[in-house]
C-alpha cells in the first residue's frame, strides 16, 4: 500500500473527560477528531484530521438536492490485553466504493480511507471504551459538494470519517412489524447501496410502525410484498427446523458484513445454513407448527438483536424465547471472543 500524506491538526483540549462511559447512546457522543479528504479536479487530496467541528456549505450544495450522499458504519473494538482493533475495514472500504459507482461518485482509493481511517484511530484511541458490548462506531460519509443547481453528478465531493463511543443499538428483544404497502428498494434501484435516500424514505413507514409499538419494519419485496428482505437498518435471518435462513443479498438488498461474518462463523461451527428466499406465509406457517426457533437481525449497529415479536395482518405472533443455546446467542458469543478477545481465526481485525 502506498503511503499518503496527511495533514494533523490536534484539538487544544481534548472533551474526553465529559463523556460518561457507563451510561453511553448510540451515536450522541463524538470523538475529538475527524478525518476530511476532498475529491476534485478529478482527484482525491490525500486528506487531514482536524478538530470534530461543523463543516461549512452553502444551501446550492448539490447533495442537499440531488441525493449524491453515501455513508459506511463499522466498528473499532478494545481487547482485553488493551489493543485497538478495527472489523473488517477493507470490507467497508470496498462496500462503499460499490456504492459510488452505483451513485455515479468517484471510488476513494483504498490508500487514502484506509490510512485516514487508522491515523484517526491512533489520534482518538482513548475514546475506544474497553466494557463488553461497547465500542468506537465508524461513520464515513462521502457526499457532493458543488455548488450548482442542476442534475448532474457534482464535479466535487467531501469524505468525512468521524467516530464516537457506543453501546449496542437496542438494549431489549425486538418487536417487528411486516411491511406490506411501502418499499423500502425496487428491482433497477439502488438497495443494495448505502446511500442515504434508501433510509431517508424508511422514515415514515417506519414511524407509522413506532406509533403501533414496534421497534422496526420487516421489509418485503416492492413487487408483491411477499418476501422478506431487510429489517429496518439490519439484515434479518431465521432458524427454521434448526437451519439458519437468511434472504440473499443483491440488488434490493445490503450486503451485510455482520451478516456475512455470522454466516462464517455458522458454517465453521457446523451450523447448517441456508440462503435463499423466505416468504413470510412460511415464518408463519413454521411459527404456527412450532418449527421456527428464532428469529434476529444483523448489523453493525444492531450487533445480533433478538426478535420476539413479529406483526403480520393485524396479529402480533410470538416468538420462542432466546435460550443460551439459540443459535443468536452461540454465535455472539463467537463474535465477542473476535472483537473483545485475542482470537482472529478469519483475520478480520485491523490491529492499530
Amino acid at each position: 500500500m502506498l503511503k499518503a500524506s496527511i495533514d494533523i491538526k490536534k484539538i487544544a483540549a481534548s472533551r474526553l473527560h465529559g463523556v460518561d462511559f457507563s451510561n453511553l447512546s448510540f451515536g450522541k457522543v463524538y470523538s475529538d477528531h475527524m478525518f476530511i479528504a476532498e475529491y476534485k479536479n478529478h482527484k482525491w487530496n490525500s486528506g487531514q484530521i482536524v478538530p470534530y467541528d461543523k463543516i461549512q456549505f452553502t444551501p446550492a450544495l448539490s447533495a442537499l438536492h440531488y441525493g449524491q450522499a453515501i455513508f459506511e458504519g463499522f466498528k473499532a473494538y478494545r481487547n482485553n490485553k488493551g489493543d485497538v482493533r478495527i472489523f473488517r475495514p477493507s470490507d467497508n472500504h470496498r462496500r462503499l466504493n460499490k456504492s459510488a459507482v452505483r451513485m455515479a461518485m468517484p471510488e476513494i482509493p483504498e490508500e487514502i480511507f484506509l490510512q485516514g481511517l487508522t491515523r484517526l484511530i491512533d489520534l482518538d484511541r482513548d475514546w475506544v471504551p474497553s466494557a463488553t458490548g461497547t465500542s468506537l462506531y465508524i461513520r464515513p460519509v462521502m457526499f457532493g459538494t458543488e455548488e450548482h443547481v442542476g442534475l448532474k453528478p457534482s464535479d466535487t465531493y467531501v469524505l468525512a470519517i468521524i467516530t464516537g463511543p457506543v453501546s449496542k443499538l437496542y438494549s431489549v428483544p425486538l418487536k417487528v412489524l411486516v411491511e406490506t404497502e411501502y418499499t423500502r428498494a425496487g428491482q433497477g434501484g439502488v438497495g443494495y447501496a448505502k446511500a442515504a435516500g434508501n433510509y431517508g424514505r424508511s422514515l415514515f413507514p417506519a414511524k407509522l410502525a413506532q406509533e403501533k409499538g414496534y421497534h422496526q419494519l420487516l421489509w418485503t419485496d416492492a413487487q408483491y410484498h411477499r418476501y422478506i428482505e431487510e429489517s429496518g437498518s439490519m439484515n434479518v435471518a431465521f432458524v427454521i427446523d434448526n437451519v439458519l435462513v437468511t434472504p440473499p443479498a443483491g440488488i434490493t438488498i445490503l450486503e451485510g458484513i455482520t451478516r456475512d461474518s455470522i454466516l462464517t462463523i455458522a458454517k465453521d461451527m457446523g451450523i447448517k445454513s441456508e440462503v435463499r428466499k423466505i416468504a413470510i406465509d412460511e415464518v408463519i406457517d413454521a411459527l404456527s407448527e412450532n418449527r421456527l426457533q428464532e428469529a434476529f437481525g444483523a448489523g453493525t449497529a444492531a450487533t445480533v438483536a433478538p426478535i420476539v415479536t413479529i406483526g403480520y395482518n393485524e396479529k402480533d405472533y410470538a416468538l420462542p424465547a432466546s435460550t443460551e443455546n439459540s443459535i443468536s446467542n452461540i454465535i455472539s458469543k463467537e463474535l465477542d471472543k473476535i472483537w473483545y478477545g485475542e482470537e482472529d481465526k478469519f483475520g478480520w481485525m485491523w490491529k492499530v
